[in-house]
């Protein structure tokens, strides 16, 4: 919004022109995203908990220590983010950008089925929440509209013939791969498999959040770079048009990760719930195929893919052999259940999330 409001007065007003660079605008949204949460987390923490009564229902067959630890303590802190996240983005990016409004898409629909889920998980007082299927059903009709939009999108804007539905390999300067028609497919599985990942890791108090932000601050720099002809060209990566702007939403998302983490550190005093996870995890896959850097997300997200991996193979192996991999799956629950302490598995993941934020970055020059 105000993008729309000063940059057309930058060659009246010189201040105005600072408007004109995603640089400034980042550092706004940034900054009004995380003051959005610590100014209103407290309050919303106390409705929160008005409302909810007991809080977030505890798996009984979970960790032991988590039905007393953490019993009681409101979910759906995911609303502050997305609070954040929504003001920030509109407020500093340009809406003129119709990939900003693919992310705003995919971001406020997987929080609404998220919400849907703590919702029925509060209200009910079980973790079950409301039907797998149509969980999935949900998520997978907004990637899709989501994923038709961008390659639409991208071919008015400029972007080489044919990458619209390409793959692109990261450390290989021209190995694409055109999937034609089964893009559509695969851009779904990789929103949607961004969401769930997201959401499965989203088990310990400040686990999942960290990991976004260092994913978000990735993405916005590739962003960044294949949004500008001449950085792109320079590093001999793929030019997307128009996805520089993205760079904006990801300072919003790392502003109100920051703000939101305030109160979610251990002890947390809110969980962020389906209503921040999914969300959050569908921002990054749409991001990731807006800026056509999928199989970097796998990279970049390492730590999510692992958080789901180790889910899927848990449940395969105990139905095919009646065996357990992981003392507990997702994996996190399976350091602890060998005796590691919350806070030191929360913050070794976040130092993988790190190193593989730095791997992900090194292929935009490793080519």
């Amino acid at each position: 919004m105000l993008y729309l409001l000063f940059a057309p007065l930058a060659d009246d007003f010189q201040i105005a022109n600072l408007f004109r660079y995603i640089t400034f605008r980042t550092g706004g949204a940034l900054m009004t995203a995380m003051l959005i949460a610590f100014i209103f987390g407290q309050p919303m923490i106390n409705w929160l908990r008005r409302k909810q009564g007991k809080g977030q229902p505890i798996r009984k067959e979970g960790i032991e220590r988590h039905v007393i630890e953490k019993a009681g303590t409101p979910t759906m802190g995911g609303f502050l983010i997305l609070l954040g996240v929504m003001v920030g983005t509109l407020l500093w990016a340009d809406l003129t950008n119709q990939y900003v409004w693919i992310v705003i898409f995919v971001t406020a629909g997987f929080g609404i089925i998220g919400f849907i889920d703590d919702y029925l998980k509060v209200t009910k007082q079980n973790t079950a929440g409301f039907s797998g299927r149509l969980k999935l059903l949900g998520e997978f009709a907004i990637a899709f509209v989501a994923v038709y939009w961008a390659t639409a999108l991208a071919r008015t804007t400029g972007m080489e013939a044919g990458l619209e539905t390409s793959v692109a390999f990261p450390f290989f300067k021209d190995f694409v791969i055109n999937l034609g028609p089964l893009f559509y497919a695969f851009g779904c599985i990789v929103i949607v498999g961004a969401g769930n990942a997201v959401n499965m890791t989203d088990g310990l108090d400040g686990l999942a959040i960290v990991p976004v932000m260092i994913a978000a601050a990735t993405f916005g720099a590739i962003a960044y770079v294949v949004g500008r002809v001449d950085f792109a060209e320079y590093l001999q990566v793929h030019y997307t048009p128009g996805t520089g702007e993205l760079l904006v939403f990801c300072g919003a998302l790392l502003g109100a990760g920051l703000g939101f983490l305030w109160w979610n550190a251990p002890p947390a005093m809110i969980f962020m719930g389906d209503t921040g996870s999914l969300s959050l995890g569908g921002a990054l896959g749409a991001i990731a195929i807006a800026v056509k850097h999928e199989i970097v997300l796998a990279i970049v997200g390492g730590l999510f893919v692992l958080e789901m991996v180790s889910v899927m193979v848990q449940v395969t192996s105990y139905k095919l052999f009646g065996k357990r991999v992981f003392r507990m799956a997702p994996i996190h629950h399976h350091f602890e259940k060998k005796g590691w302490a919350e806070p030191t598995i929360v913050i070794r993941f976040w130092i993988i999330a790190v190193i593989l934020a730095l791997i992900g970055l090194s292929t935009l020059k490793l080519r």
